[in-house]
């Protein structure tokens, strides 16, 4: 299992941006995080003084993130990860910062060759799915326009 730290260690998001506090599973396939951030007051995502559920994206792109830089083979350089498009993203409640207690960040690999992915991802509080959908991610995309050029 990793800590905050040794998430934040492994992606760019820094400080409070870091939202994912702990990898609970992890394999090949797939990535469990566990979040509280959702509750927290100073949370960078909150507007209007809550966080609307369509934040729970971030999270997912996060463990996305964090699940990359596992799969990375020790001493390589980390690569940039951008989410290029989500689909399907289902809101089944309107905000994040009214549940108590820990979100489970779920991401999964669909399908994916060396600079494009696809996953498949949920956020859910106490067995409850919050949100769900699938996100494309391109890695080290300036790298992609070099080749194109």
């Amino acid at each position: 299992m990793l800590d905050h730290a040794a998430i934040a260690a492994r992606i760019p998001h820094q400080g409070n941006m870091c939202l994912l506090d702990a990898v609970v599973d992890w394999s090949e396939a797939a990535i469990t995080c566990r979040a509280v951030s959702h509750a927290d007051p100073a949370n960078p995502l909150r507007a209007a003084g809550r966080l609307g559920a369509a934040n729970g994206i971030e999270y997912a792109a996060q463990a996305m993130a964090v699940h990359g830089a596992l799969l990375a083979s020790a001493g390589d350089r980390p690569r940039q990860g951008y989410l290029t498009s989500v689909r399907s993203v289902q809101l089944h409640v309107a905000r994040l910062d009214d549940l108590a207690g820990e979100l489970a960040v779920h991401a999964e690999r669909l399908s994916g060759d060396a600079n494009h992915i696809l996953y498949q991802f949920s956020l859910s509080h106490a067995g409850r799915c919050l949100l769900e959908g699938r996100a494309a991610v391109v890695l080290d995309a300036d790298a992609l326009k070099e080749t194109r050029s």
